[in-house]
């Protein structure tokens, strides 16, 4: 649940160019620079090519993709699990000997320092420094 360094100079950027730019996740693969970004009136190709062009010193280093989260958005902040408390996740939560495990169910509860998820094996809480990779589930 940390950001990355990365992650925290792309946002920054934004807040100055494009404030209402919520930067939800940011990926290295190999070459490309692949960034999930919302807007609270919705993510238009326009958004993306403004953001794009904010980070085009970013393609000195990378191919860039800026794109919209999807159905299946990635859940990278408190706020996002409270924001969509109701709604189904999927939660990737590290394990002591480098073997993720996932849980998948209701959002339930959320803190500061932790979510609450309904699941098949019953009410798991999970902090938020032990989540590998977090995002809503298509349909629900």
């Amino acid at each position: 649940m940390i950001s990355t360094a990365l992650q925290t100079e792309i946002e920054d950027r934004l807040a100055v160019s494009e404030p209402a730019v919520e930067v939800l996740l940011v990926q290295v693969s190999g070459t490309t620079l692949r960034l999930f970004i919302d807007h609270p009136d919705g993510v238009t190709l326009a958004l993306c090519e403004r953001v794009s062009a904010q980070l085009a010193d970013y393609r000195d280093r990378f191919a860039l993709e800026v794109s919209s989260p999807g159905q299946d958005r990635p859940l990278t902040k408190p706020q996002h699990y409270t924001r969509f408390l109701g709604r189904r996740a999927r939660v990737r939560v590290r394990g002591a000997d480098d073997h993720d495990r996932s849980v998948t169910g209701e959002l339930v509860g959320a803190s500061e320092h932790e979510v609450t998820i309904a699941a098949g094996e019953g009410v798991v809480t999970i902090p938020y420094d032990q989540i590998a990779r977090s995002n809503l589930i298509p349909g629900d």
